[in-house]
């Protein structure tokens, strides 16, 4: 192999049909790429042991084993090659082994060249591994150094080298969106778009032009062109997030959607090719919910390919110090940087937080806005079974008292605006007078203003 340039990929195609592997040369060779051909899978192992590959191509069956065979085999031997699968037409279930062996993607019969060349633009571009790819990602980190944060840091890093379909499961609050942003940033998709999307938001008679986008003059209010959900994450990785909470009729479209890699738009007489990776997440336990018929089943198989718990935060409370610090660095901003006094800190690590680091943050939130000076007291985190802290200042008894904000987040936030902004209006929008109404400090208030948006 003297002949071939330091910076040109190397790829290996697997296949007996001499057709097949002339049309992926011939695809591969006009993308810049060196290809080798074997037609089973010992003459593949062999050639294996004696070259570094940047992807293997692999078909199904083969006249000496199984291509899932030789998935399991590069896996083991050759984990930093990733092989793709060319499936039958409509063999999802291949597929779905495939993924589960370890595959990096799959491309069905008869091979359509546009999903090739993307599939293998993904797979030579993969990012090398490495054991602090998540501590130096810019925007998002998983904070923590307990054995079940760094486990699942290993499984984030490794998925995020794989096209495989990933089902995130966990309890409300645990972070499962950041571990999916985390998947998406560390793999080969990372400089295209993230489009995360709350499945349970969308009101049943919109879900398909969400999903898919629709025509102009396709129904009543469609007054223009509307790119959909999948094409908005072409390229890249749509997150559904509380998947379980698709009605059937529409998990039936999407699932379609995902086996055909295409879309079509509603008023649309064509189907359009989308390439989208597929994270998705729930609370609820996906299996029970297709036992009780109200999860499609083929859709449940397709979406969860692999699984991935994300552990409560009552299952890593050791790390309850490293995030509060985060936490307690973000919310402040510009305020001077704000600690715990040590009984707050031993409170927060003996509550157990049903609502996960969501409930830890809101704590913190609350805190800070009611904390009178750089250290955060036990009763400024308001923790049940715990006395809320009384305002020090004296209020007028005819006015609104400090308890009229309701600082719990589960209270209607438009009642605390309404009160703030009658304070504000009484005192002719003199913050001081209004904080001193209201039973606030300064600070508080000002920090009430910019979260509420209070112009």
């Amino acid at each position: 192999m003297s002949d071939k340039k330091t910076d040109q990929k190397l790829v290996l195609i697997v296949d007996d049909e001499p057709d097949i592997c002339e049309l992926a040369e011939i695809t591969l060779n006009r993308m810049g790429l060196k290809t080798q051909s074997a037609n089973d899978i010992t003459t593949a192992k062999k050639i294996l042991s004696s070259e570094k590959f940047d992807l293997c191509l692999t078909d199904m069956n083969l006249p000496d084993g199984n291509g899932i065979d030789l998935v399991e085999y590069i896996q083991q031997n050759h984990s930093q090659t990733p092989v793709a699968v060319i499936t039958a037409y409509g063999n999802m279930e291949s597929a779905v082994r495939a993924l589960k062996a370890g595959a990096f993607d799959f491309v069905s019969k008869p091979i359509d060249l546009q999903i090739l060349r993307k599939l293998v633009t993904s797979a030579i571009t993969l990012p090398t591994p490495t054991n602090n790819s998540i501590e130096d990602s810019a925007q998002f980190q998983l904070l923590g150094d307990s054995a079940v944060i760094q486990q699942l840091r290993q499984k984030t890093n490794k998925l995020a080298r794989s096209q495989a379909p990933v089902f995130i499961h966990g309890e409300s609050g645990c972070g499962k969106e950041l571990v999916a942003r985390l998947i998406h940033q560390q793999g080969a998709r990372a400089d295209k778009s993230f489009i995360p999307v709350n499945c349970g938001a969308i009101p049943s008679e919109l879900m398909e032009s969400e999903f898919f986008g629709h025509k102009k003059g396709s129904y009543t209010g469609a007054t223009a062109d509307k790119d959909g959900l999948f094409k908005a994450a072409d390229g890249g990785t749509l997150f559904l997030d509380e998947v379980a909470d698709l009605p059937l009729q529409m998990q039936v479209k999407l699932l379609r959607a995902i086996q055909e890699k295409a879309v079509r738009s509603v008023g649309e007489h064509h189907e359009e090719a989308v390439d989208v990776r597929i994270l998705s997440a729930s609370h609820k336990n996906l299996s029970t919910l297709v036992k009780q018929g109200k999860f499609r089943e083929d859709l449940y198989y397709r979406i969860n390919v692999i699984e991935l718990d994300v552990p409560s935060l009552r299952e890593h409370p050791e790390d309850i110090p490293a995030l509060t610090n985060s936490l307690l660095a973000r919310i402040a901003g510009q305020s001077p940087i704000l600690s715990l006094s040590a009984q707050a800190a031993q409170a927060l690590a003996n509550y157990d937080f049903p609502g996960n680091v969501r409930e830890l943050e809101n704590i913190l939130e609350r805190a800070i806005a009611l904390a009178d000076d750089h250290v955060i007291g036990l009763e400024d985190l308001q923790l049940p079974n715990h006395t809320a802290k009384q305002p020090t200042e004296p209020q007028p008894t005819t006015k609104p008292q400090s308890n009229d904000i309701p600082h719990n987040n589960l209270s209607l936030i438009d009642q605390e605006k309404d009160v703030i902004v009658q304070a504000l209006e009484q005192t002719r929008w003199n913050k001081t007078a209004a904080a001193k109404l209201l039973g606030l400090s300064l600070r508080q208030l000002r920090y009430r203003l910019s979260k509420l948006d209070i112009e």
